[in-house]
């Protein structure tokens, strides 16, 4: 395959199709959502076929757990999928509105619309369950979007891109919308970010290594974050029973997400309450404790934590520990060596909790409540493109505004300037 030749067929053809999306209504929008739905309900044995043999081929080629379990497309997670298109066509729709209309004292209207990026390229590894939440996103908020997948998943991403293909070709929209693209030679990475005439905003969603490499080498727009080294703050004041539940459910729930908490930060004055009976179940549970040093005095089971702990993502049954001695320090501990993804503390105190909102600078920050919860499913965005770390255009989870932009327009009736 010439990959060049091809991938700018592809830029080519969602151009094209961006603009019929851009102008199509609602309602069209949304008879493709829900037929996709419906694709993948009735899809589900051709789906765990073909995601069969993606986990066959990830074990034969030495996937880690983590790696493995971002592949599965379980029963539940097809469910998942189908509830979040679902969501998406509930949502209301973006594009056309019109914000901030005011008057001028020449007597002209001001106001901004919100319109489509136009075409989004996105690039992730394993999960296939991302093709559906980007595809979704994408159409409703009036873009066209060119998916690459990982090596390791193309099996399970053409039988939802076949699910994909019925739902726009149910509502009549064009099929070139979404395209998946088909083959796994990293060279279409190269060229799907380096085609801006084609492409208006890359989002990649993997591994560190492949967002540094589209940071880089990338000659359009990223959405991107890099790390998910998320923290729980427990607080002197904290309910001991809510604090121990929403620090075992933000590191045991799952490991290979980049909403786990990876570093557990504990007050000195209830350390000695929590953190025993906290590592017991911990181990309980099979992860791996590094502590500091007055971790491991009141929790001897705990190994000794190196200064690189504080800042890594483990996406693993390993958890760093450490007692501060209060809000200031655990503030300064996060803002020096977190990923700015998402933090919570667990208090009683809110005006402790009011100033760890205002000050700890990430992109989501928790009181009393698991830092499994961002993301776009459960903040209500039917689902998610990724979450960004950046500061700039979309931050956090991104969803269908997220995927917009405003223009300005102007509403006159024969006024000229003077």
């Amino acid at each position: 395959m010439n990959v060049e030749a091809y991938m700018n067929k592809l830029g080519q053809k969602a151009r094209e199709a961006s603009r019929v999306v851009a102008r199509a209504d609602t309602g069209l929008k949304n008879k493709a959502l829900l037929a996709m739905a419906e694709a993948l309900d009735a899809s589900r044995s051709a789906l765990a076929k073909a995601n069969e043999k993606d986990l066959e081929n990830g074990k034969a080629n030495g996937l880690d757990a983590a790696m493995l379990d971002r592949l599965a497309l379980k029963p539940a997670t097809i469910d998942t999928m189908i509830e979040g298109l679902k969501q998406v066509a509930a949502l209301p729709d973006p594009i056309g509105g019109i914000t901030d209309m005011n008057y001028r004292p020449s007597g002209i209207q001001i106001g901004k619309m919100r319109v489509p990026l136009g075409v989004i390229g996105i690039i992730y590894e394993s999960r296939p369950n991302v093709t559906v939440e980007a595809a979704s996103l994408c159409l409703k908020s009036g873009n066209a979007t060119i998916l690459r997948g990982g090596s390791e998943a193309i099996h399970s991403n053409q039988a939802v891109a076949d699910c994909i293909r019925q739902g726009l070709e149910a509502a009549g929209l064009p099929l070139e919308a979404v395209q998946v693209v088909e083959t796994t030679d990293r060279a279409a990475v190269g060229k799907l970010i380096t085609m801006p005439e084609y492409v208006d905003v890359i989002v990649p969603r993997g591994g560190k290594g492949l967002i540094e490499r589209v940071s880089k080498e990338a000659r359009v727009p990223v959405i991107k974050h890099l790390d998910g080294v998320c923290h729980v703050y427990i607080d002197a004041q904290a309910d001991v029973v809510k604090a121990e539940n929403i620090a075992l459910n933000a590191k045991t729930h799952r490991y290979g997400t980049c909403n786990t908490m990876e570093t557990l930060l504990v007050h000195e004055s209830i350390a000695e309450t929590i953190l025993r009976d906290l590592a017991d179940r911990y181990v309980a549970a099979g992860v791996e404790l590094r502590g500091c040093d007055k971790s491991r005095k009141l929790a001897p089971v705990m190994i000794a934590a190196s200064v690189d702990d504080w800042s890594t993502e483990y996406l693993a049954p390993v958890l760093s520990v450490k007692v501060v001695s209060g809000l200031e320090e655990a503030i300064e501990h996060i803002n020096q060596y977190g990923s700015h993804h998402t933090d919570a503390i667990v208090t009683e105190n809110y005006s402790l909790a009011r100033r760890f909102l205002r000050e700890v600078d990430s992109s989501s920050v928790m009181v009393n409540a698991s830092t499994r919860f961002a993301d776009g499913f459960e903040y209500g965005l039917g689902a998610e493109i990724g979450i960004s770390t950046d500061k700039i255009h979309a931050r956090g989870p991104v969803g269908l505004e997220g995927l917009t932009s405003q223009k300005y327009v102007v509403l006159g009736d024969g006024q000229i300037r003077k």
